[in-house]
C-alpha cells in the first residue's frame, strides 16, 4: 500500500495506537456490509463472491500492519478492497478468458438479462452489475465507488486518479449505463 497516496488524515488521536486486531475489528463492523456489496459487485456467482470477500478480509487485515493513520480509515479500507478485487478479477481473467470491454465499448454489448418488466428491481440490478462486472477494472472500481456513495475526491485517493479524471470518469459512466437501459426500456 502506498502510503504517500493516502492524504485525508483520521482525526487527531493522540497518543492513541490501534493494534492490527483493533483497526481490522473497527473497519469490518464499519464498512462490511460495504465489502459484501463490493464482493458481489466484481463477482457474481456466490460461492466465488464469498471467497472474494474473505481474500478481501485478510488483505484488510494483513494491511493493517502498516497502516500509519495517513489517510482515513475508510479510504484505505476501501483502497484496499478494490485492489484485492482488481488483483481477483485479473487472475479470474487470466483463466476464464473473459473480454473485459473499455467504457466506450460497453453500449455495444450484447445483453444477457431480459427482464419481464421494467419495474422489476431485482433484474434491473441484475442487469447493471452485468454491465459493470464486464467493465475494465479501474471503470469498475470508479463506478463501485460511486454508486457506494463516494465522492469524486474520495474516489481519486482510492484509485490514484485525479478528481477531474474521477469526475470525467462517473459523468461517461453513468450517460453510457443510462443510454444502455434506455435503449433496451424503448426496443
Amino acid at each position: 500500500m502506498d502510503d504517500y497516496l493516502c492524504m485525508e488524515q483520521d482525526e487527531p488521536r493522540p497518543g492513541a495506537k490501534f493494534t492490527q486486531d483493533e483497526l481490522y475489528l473497527q473497519a469490518a463492523e464499519a464498512f462490511g456490509a460495504a465489502l459484501e456489496r463490493l464482493a458481489r459487485a466484481y463477482e457474481v456467482d456466490s460461492e466465488k463472491s464469498r471467497d472474494l470477500l474473505q481474500e478481501i478480509h485478510m488483505a484488510l487485515w494483513r494491511s493493517f500492519d502498516s497502516y500509519a493513520s495517513l489517510c482515513s480509515l475508510r479510504t484505505w479500507v476501501y483502497r484496499v478492497a478494490h485492489n484485492t478485487a482488481t488483483s481477483y478479477v485479473l487472475r479470474q481473467r487470466r483463466r476464464r478468458k473473459e473480454i473485459f470491454v473499455n467504457l466506450d465499448e460497453v453500449e455495444m454489448l450484447s445483453d444477457p438479462y431480459e427482464p419481464e418488466t421494467a419495474a422489476d428491481q431485482a433484474n434491473t440490478l441484475e442487469r447493471l452489475l452485468g454491465l459493470i462486472q464486464r467493465l475494465k477494472p479501474l471503470d469498475r472500481q470508479v463506478m463501485l465507488s460511486y454508486l457506494e456513495g463516494e465522492d469524486a475526491g474520495s474516489i481519486a485517493e482510492i484509485t490514484g486518479l485525479s478528481s477531474a479524471n474521477v469526475a470525467t470518469k462517473i459523468h461517461r459512466l453513468k450517460n453510457v449505463l443510462a443510454n444502455r437501459f434506455n435503449r433496451r426500456a424503448t426496443s
